[in-house]
C-alpha cells in the first residue's frame, strides 16, 4: 500500500489576500535576500547569506529563518501537499506542489520566491478539529504537518494509510526563546477565535445571533435593534450612534451563521438597501 504524501504547512501574511490562490503557489519573503535560488544548497550557506542580508537579525533567529528557506527551497518535492491556513478568510487551502521554484522582482506583496501549487480544495475552519488546527497553527512559517496529516489528506481524497510518524518536526527550528515565545501566544489567539466561531456555529439559533450581533454593536457604543422579518432586504440588524436614530452613520447589518463564502446575490440585496450616510455590515465567522 502507497504511503501517504509528504504534507508541508505554510503561512502567509494576511495583506496578500486571495493572490496565491487565484495564482496558484505558496511563498516566503525576506526580500532582502534576492532569488534564493541562486544560495548554495546547504544551510550554512543560507546562515552566512542571511547575516549579509540582515545584519541586525538575532543571532538565535538564524537558523530559524535560514532552515525555512533551506526546506521551501530544497526539502519541498513535486507531489508533496501543502496546507495554507489563509488569514484574509479564514479558509485551509490544501494543494499539491509542482516541484517548480520560480523569483518574481518587486513582487508587491513582498513575498518574491514562489513554489507553484496546484490547490485542490478550500475549507472553512470549522471542518476540522481543533487539534488539527492547533498543529497548523503554528506560527512558524514553514513546517511539517505530521500529526493530522490524514485528517487533510482526507478532505481531497489522498489519505491511505495511517501515519505512525508523531515526532512534532520543528518546531526543531525554534532555537530562539523569543521565537517560541512569540509564536505560544499567537496560537493561543487563533485557537481562542476557533473556539469562540465554533461555539456561536453551533450553540445559537439563527435569531439568537442577530440578538448576539445587536447586542456586541452596543458594546461598541451603537444604539442597535433587530429587525422584523418581512421586508427587511436581508438587514437583520439597524445600529446607530444617534439614539434616536436620524443622523448618520446608520449600520445595517446581514448576519449570516457560516464560515464560507458568502454568494454574491446576498451581497447585492443588502446593498440595495442603502440611503446615503448608510453603510453595510455582513458578519458571517
Amino acid at each position: 500500500m502507497a504511503s501517504n504524501p509528504t504534507v508541508w504547512g505554510i503561512h502567509m501574511g494576511a495583506h496578500v489576500s486571495d493572490r496565491p490562490i487565484d495564482d496558484g503557489y505558496v511563498a516566503i519573503g525576506w526580500t532582502a535576500m534576492g532569488d534564493l535560488r541562486k544560495i548554495s544548497s546547504n544551510r550554512d550557506a543560507f546562515k552566512a547569506a542571511l547575516v549579509v542580508a540582515y545584519p541586525d537579525k538575532k543571532a538565535g533567529a538564524i537558523p530559524v529563518d535560514a532552515g525555512t528557506m533551506f526546506k521551501f527551497l530544497h526539502e519541498i518535492e513535486a507531489g508533496d501537499i501543502v496546507v495554507y491556513p489563509s488569514k484574509y478568510d479564514r479558509m485551509v487551502n490544501i494543494g499539491r506542489v509542482k516541484g517548480e521554484a520560480v523569483y518574481v522582482e518587486g513582487d508587491s506583496d513582498e513575498y518574491p520566491n514562489r513554489q507553484k501549487v496546484e490547490w485542490l480544495g478550500h475549507f472553512p475552519r470549522d471542518r476540522f478539529s481543533q487539534a488539527a488546527l492547533h498543529e497548523i497553527g503554528s506560527f512558524v512559517t514553514l513546517f511539517r504537518v505530521r500529526r493530522y496529516a490524514n485528517e487533510f489528506l482526507s478532505k481531497v481524497d489522498l489519505a491511505t494509510v495511517p501515519s505512525a510518524d508523531t515526532i512534532p518536526d520543528a518546531q526543531d527550528d525554534l532555537t530562539d526563546d523569543d521565537t517560541a515565545t512569540v509564536s505560544a501566544a499567537l496560537q493561543a489567539e487563533v485557537s481562542t477565535s476557533d473556539f469562540v466561531i465554533k461555539r456561536l456555529m453551533s450553540e445559537l439559533s439563527g435569531h439568537q445571533f442577530e440578538e448576539f450581533m445587536a447586542h456586541l454593536l452596543e458594546c461598541m457604543g451603537y444604539t442597535a435593534r433587530v429587525t422584523s422579518k418581512s421586508g427587511d432586504g436581508g438587514v437583520d440588524v439597524i445600529a446607530h450612534m444617534d439614539p434616536l436614530g436620524f443622523q448618520p452613520p446608520i449600520v445595517k447589518v446581514q448576519c449570516k451563521r457560516t464560515t464560507g463564502q458568502t454568494p454574491r446575490p446576498d451581497v447585492d440585496q443588502l446593498l440595495g438597501t442603502l440611503g446615503d450616510g448608510e453603510y453595510v455590515s455582513h458578519p458571517v465567522r
